[in-house]
């Protein structure tokens, strides 16, 4: 479709409806990342601009985001001891990002379950409101969830900042009661922080304030590292990658759902790892996808890459032409609009029905959110997939031995013996037929589940004509099953064997026990067969 002036239109609205909407959330972010309210502007304006140049999302906006803010504080406090370092992790946390989506691995962080996703956002949301608590009350921020409520005792005791509550709390009502119809105008985050700021410039003026930011262009801010560090912050470096992948490529997912277009994952994370590397470089905070800035700029029309660069210029006009005029907002009202934006990211819908889920969704759920809060991020999300996946491979080992079929054939009907002396329950041949997929999720109940059955034949046909495909760890177990019908004795066919299925049995040389004039393709031939093996009298049959 060719690009028109209603789309340069459509772009141009975005971007600049988009810009009114992130700016007082970059602010805040950046103060409650550690780095400061700068930092939240620059790496909007690194991870807007490049992202939306080289991303794979037409219509996204990148940014300071709620997750980001909350992993780049926990580095602060933890991995780097000065500046320099932080903002060393934060570029090395783009490269890696940049080498997830040349590597093509992107494409994999859609298979994360629905309810790891969804507690660790929300738990991050809790963690983002935890945090906040201390500037509604007019304290400093403590650190992390943890310290913040290790600390929340003293603050009451020691005395509040009524002011800062009073600005807080008009803050985060304005941000909470603002209507949608009304975010056509001017943004629900945008008028609180306004409102907040008139009223510590106008009336309390004893309530704290963000304080001095730079005002000009951003400038080179990465110093040449050691070796040590970095090694040490290979670690915090991946944290950041990973959940800056998930970030992207979750709003990505709803970019998508809204516009019905389809984005590329793999270029989507090298665009974004290209932009958090640069904002390393010159001092801002690692960001992501922006949910709210992005689906702000789809409904004002935005359909193109345009629209992300657009908002990343006009970010740095603001933060070149206004710096001075941050110094004033107080950070109770950063504040009141992070705990609304804490508010939004917690998934409320599945936690209000976390009781109707099956149980081991909930636990899923329950614990990435739990550890999400008051340990790590990424301690919750390894410890949420292994749950996720135990769970899911528990459900999958019910329906995979379901697909399985160990049958005997009764000598009468399978051969076609008619003599009136043969014993009619005779059944000297048995079929064992694996339908589907079979994954470690079954393997090991397999062998307990039909080896007995295995071992009441003298013939047993192995039919792989319906499988469609066998991980490493059930193919070994079939082999393992073969192993045990040769050593009591049993005689062993193989048929319908072909494909994927194949060549994993004999890329761990798993058909040894079985000579290779016993595979065959269809039941008539493996009759044959066993015919022989088992000596039916052939004047039994008519």
């Amino acid at each position: 479709m060719a690009y028109d002036f209603r789309a340069l239109r459509g772009d141009l609205l975005g971007g600049i409806t988009a810009t009114v909407v992130v700016f007082p959330a970059a602010l805040a972010f950046g103060v409650a990342s550690g780095l400061g309210a700068a930092a939240g502007i620059y790496g909007s304006i690194a991870v807007g601009f490049f992202a939306a140049v080289f991303g794979g999302t037409r219509t996204q906006i990148s940014g300071a985001t709620g997750p980001m803010a909350v992993v780049t504080a926990v580095i602060v406090t933890t991995h780097a001891t000065t500046l320099p370092e932080a903002l060393t992790v934060v570029a090395l946390g783009g490269l890696l990002q940049a080498l997830l989506g040349l590597t093509r691995i992107g494409r994999f962080v859609a298979y994360t379950p629905q309810v790891v996703i969804s507690g660790f956002m929300s738990g991050v949301g809790l963690i983002i409101i935890l945090i906040q608590l201390l500037p509604f009350l007019g304290a400093p921020e403590a650190g992390g969830s943890k310290d913040s409520i290790n600390a929340l005792p003293s603050v009451l005791a020691s005395g509040v900042n009524f002011s800062a509550v009073a600005i807080a709390s008009v803050s985060l009502a304005i941000a909470v009661l603002w209507r949608p119809r009304w975010s056509k105008y001017v943004p629900g985050p945008f008028a609180a922080l306004v409102v907040g700021t008139l009223m510590g410039v106008l009336w309390l003026h004893d309530a704290p304030v963000v304080g001095p930011v730079p005002v000009g262009l951003p400038g080179f801010a990465l110093e040449l590292p050691t070796t040590a560090f970095l090694l040490r912050a290979l670690e915090p470096a991946l944290i950041l990658a990973l959940l800056g992948s998930v970030d992207s490529l979750l709003t990505s997912l709803i970019a998508d759902t809204v516009t019905g277009t389809r984005h590329d994952p793999n270029r989507e994370l090298f665009g974004q790892g290209i932009g958090n590397m640069v904002a390393g470089m010159v001092g801002g905070m690692p960001g992501a996808g922006n949910t709210l800035g992005t689906l702000t700029n789809i409904r004002a029309g935005g359909t193109t890459r345009l629209s992300g660069a657009i908002y990343a210029i006009l970010m740095l006009v603001l933060v070149a032409g206004l710096g001075s005029h941050v110094e004033p907002i107080p950070r109770a009202a950063l504040a009141g609009v992070l705990i609304k934006i804490g508010l939004d990211i917690v998934d409320w819908h599945l936690l209000v029905r976390i009781h109707r889920m099956r149980p081991e969704h909930a636990v899923a759920m329950i614990t990435t959110l739990g550890i999400t809060v008051f340990v790590d991020l990424v301690t919750a999300v390894t410890v949420g997939l292994i749950v996720a996946a135990m769970s899911h491979a528990r459900r999958l080992e019910t329906l995979e031995l379901d697909s399985v079929t160990s049958v005997p054939l009764l000598d009468q009907t399978f051969f076609g013996i008619t003599d009136d002396a043969a014993d009619p329950y005779a059944a000297r041949t048995g079929l064992f037929a694996l339908k589907g997929v079979f994954t470690v999720a079954s393997s090991h109940r397999l062998v307990g589940a039909f080896s007995s059955d295995l071992q009441k034949h003298d013939v047993v046909i192995f039919d792989f004509s319906e499988t469609g495909d066998l991980d490493d760890s059930a193919a070994i177990v079939i082999g393992r099953l073969m192993d045990v019908a040769v050593e009591s004795g049993t005689e062993v066919i193989v048929m319908g064997l072909g494909g994927t299925v194949e060549a994993t049995l004999r890329s761990f040389n798993l058909l040894r026990s079985v000579p290779e004039e016993r595979w065959v393709d269809n039941l008539d031939a493996a009759r044959e067969i066993a015919r022989a093996l088992v000596n039916v009298d052939e004047a039994a049959e008519p």
